[in-house]
């Protein structure tokens, strides 16, 4: 089978700037050296253009997880154009199919079933999509966008005047045009590109997954680092309109943090968050079918699955009542006209559920513990 055209334009953008960045950088490196207002150059670029694909053109634009002033929007735009990965409006029609048909072969624009390389960068390297590369039937949404549509029509220009025209103006008033062209220019574009697809590709191949394996897609803290939270990419396939990746407060989650905190400014609004009780539930969910999985191995395997289920269906049970008084006493504190006794009483229903879901918890982790 004849393979499809090559796409002579990225195949030469992906070679020439990563020969670029492997040779030329180190050389000049080594040969004249960087300075510290060079490589703050570089950081600050690469973090506006990181920041600008994860919480503009991923949560904001592809999944909707928030809505944000239009002066974000702009400034999203902007970073979407310095990070060279095509306009907004086609980087969230590629994306919105990735998640509809994430895994398959035909449909995923960048299916993991493929292999590393194909979804790593592969699929940009020939002309796989066929008609579909300009198919915006599924960002119609987006079409009506002003900040998306403007960016889209003019994303030629927008990327060249910053990829080109920024680190060169750079260049110019910090006295190194060279210098800061290949650090701030080529080697901040290769790096976000790379920490980019590697979601494509790595996220699907390394990695736990805590919600579920219903797809490929894993959660690796590491990754996480290195792409401004996206590395939670498990919860994410399965919780996808959620404005977070990391859930937890540990987790690395610049993203998250930036998105609360443009909240807190009035810059974004209406964020969307996963019920609780639904990522628990689903963790839960992951820990039975690994459990049953490994029964399968054990002679007494059937009293095992009876004691399992049973133990399962009652932390599902006490997980259904602690929330809901949860979400109870939580509606009672925005009521001031409450009687005390009835604040009272929330509380105390509120407290004994939430010991009788822990206690099950526990019960739980010690019959896994068991099975193990």
């Amino acid at each position: 089978m004849t393979p499809p055209p090559i796409i002579v334009t990225n195949a030469l953008l992906f070679a020439l700037s990563g020969l670029v960045a492997l040779v030329v950088v180190p050389w000049y490196g080594l040969t004249h050296g960087y300075d510290l207002w060079q490589w703050l150059s570089f950081l600050v670029l690469f973090c506006f253009s990181g920041i600008s694909i994860t919480a503009g053109y991923h949560r904001l634009w592809s999944h909707k997880a928030y809505k944000a002033h239009p002066a974000l929007q702009w400034l999203f735009a902007a970073g979407g154009a310095l990070a060279l990965q095509n306009s907004a409006l086609h980087w969230s029609s590629d994306h919105r199919r990735h998640h509809r048909h994430v895994d398959d072969n035909e449909q995923d624009p960048y299916s993991a079933g493929r292999g590393f390389w194909y979804s790593h960068i592969g699929w940009m390297l020939r002309e796989y999509q066929g008609e579909r590369y300009r198919d915006y039937s599924n960002v119609r949404d987006l079409q009506n966008n002003p900040v998306v549509a403007f960016q889209h029509r003019h994303y030629l220009v927008l990327t060249l005047a910053a990829n080109l025209g920024l680190p060169l103006l750079l260049g110019v008033l910090h006295g190194d045009l060279l210098g800061m062209l290949l650090l701030a220019g080529v080697l901040r574009m290769v790096m976000t590109h790379h920490t980019t697809f590697f979601i494509n590709s790595l996220a699907h191949i390394w990695g736990s997954q805590p919600f579920t394996d219903r797809n490929s897609a894993r959660d690796n803290g590491i990754l996480a680092f290195f792409t401004f939270g996206e590395g939670y990419h498990n919860f994410h396939h399965l919780f996808e309109n959620d404005y977070r990746n990391g859930i937890r407060w540990w987790q690395f989650d610049p993203t998250k943090w930036l998105i609360k905190a443009a909240a807190w400014c009035g810059l974004a609004r209406d964020l969307r968050a996963c019920p609780d009780e639904r990522i628990e539930l689903a963790r839960l969910e992951m820990q039975l079918k690994r459990a049953q999985a490994r029964l399968r191995k054990q002679d007494d395997r059937e009293l095992w699955q009876a004691l399992l289920q049973e133990e399962f269906d009652k932390l599902s049970q006490q997980l259904q009542h602690y929330y809901a008084s949860r979400k109870r006493l939580l509606e009672q504190r925005k009521r001031t006209a409450l009687a005390h006794y009835d604040r009272l009483r929330l509380q105390l229903e509120y407290r004994a559920l939430q010991d009788a879901f822990i206690a099950s918890k526990r019960s739980w982790s010690r019959l896994l513990a068991g099975i193990a």
